[in-house]
């Protein structure tokens, strides 16, 4: 199954903006990784930007769970680009 790349851009003031939305986001995180589409997620340190990694059928599958994410409709992910990944290692 392809893998994909995901780069994200977080909002101005992140940590104070996601409360809300916090544990609703990891819910659905935890769900991702549970049914095998969501290899790992996570922050930059400077909590400026987030990268993961999703192995699904195709680009519109991992787009489609991005944005549903509480993250994305709540506009603390406001950007984001997926980029098919070829795993060389």
């Amino acid at each position: 199954m392809p893998k994909f790349i995901m780069w994200g851009t977080y909002c101005e003031n992140v940590l104070e903006k996601r409360t809300p939305y916090r544990q609703a986001h990891l819910d659905g995180l935890a769900k991702q990784k549970e049914d095998g589409v969501l290899i790992t997620i996570g922050p930059t340190k400077d909590l400026t930007k987030c990268f993961g990694i999703y192995e699904a059928a195709d680009e519109a599958t991992v787009r489609q769970l991005i944005e549903l994410d509480p993250y994305w409709q709540n506009g603390i992910w406001t950007d984001y680009e997926v980029k098919e990944w070829i795993q060389a290692v």
